[in-house]
């Protein structure tokens, strides 16, 4: 449902009044916006559904927040990050990975990593998303979001502020800091890797 279909304003004052198909209906508006966050930004050892479950309970019993100064889906956004990245902490697990942990082809790729400057062929992109995956894993979660964002989702430093709060600065000195962790855990598996 667009933004036309369905008028946000009326909608929530009807939510706010008790109209359960209004709920209904700003479910299924906010849906797809709910989903791509959760799905960029989950725990690994929770479900989605259950995520945006918790999303919507959250959006819901805390509606009288939303003064209405950004628009809706912006604090409806702000809520479902907020929400992830407090999972995110929950799950209190951020495993150092070691090369023995690897899969096969993960293997492989940080050892063409160490060998060589070229691309990888196609035969080990999977491995390599797999990899960047388990990177990922080891950064506390404001790290992993903020690299997800500007690096995997191509969103911009005005963007990752809007979404979560922080200072232009901030979004900065983070994806650096994040970047230079990530370096160092891959130089880690490829020195474990080396005889």
């Amino acid at each position: 449902m667009t933004e036309d279909e369905l008028n946000v304003a009326e909608c929530l004052d009807r939510v706010r009044k008790g109209d359960e198909s209004s709920v209904r209906a700003l479910m299924q508006h906010l849906h797809p916006l709910v989903m791509k966050i959760v799905r960029s930004h989950r725990p690994r050892r929770m479900e989605e559904e259950d995520l945006a479950q918790m999303i919507y309970t959250k959006v819901f019993t805390r509606l009288e927040q939303y003064e209405g100064k950004v628009p809706f889906t912006h604090w409806v956004s702000r809520v479902a990050v907020n929400t992830c990245l407090s999972a995110i902490k929950a799950e209190a697990s951020r495993p150092e990975w070691r090369f023995a942990d690897l899969g096969e082809e993960e293997q492989v790729v940080v050892e063409n990593l160490a060998a060589t400057t070229d691309d990888l062929d196609a035969a080990h992109q999977a491995g390599s998303s797999e990899l960047v995956t388990k990177l990922m894993e080891t950064l506390s979660p404001e790290d992993r979001l903020v690299l997800q964002a500007l690096h995997l989702e191509g969103r911009s430093v005005a963007e990752i502020q809007e979404m979560t709060g922080w200072s232009g600065a901030l979004v900065k000195v983070r994806a650096f800091r994040a970047r230079h962790k990530l370096r160092k855990a891959l130089k880690k598996l490829l020195a474990e890797r080396s005889p």
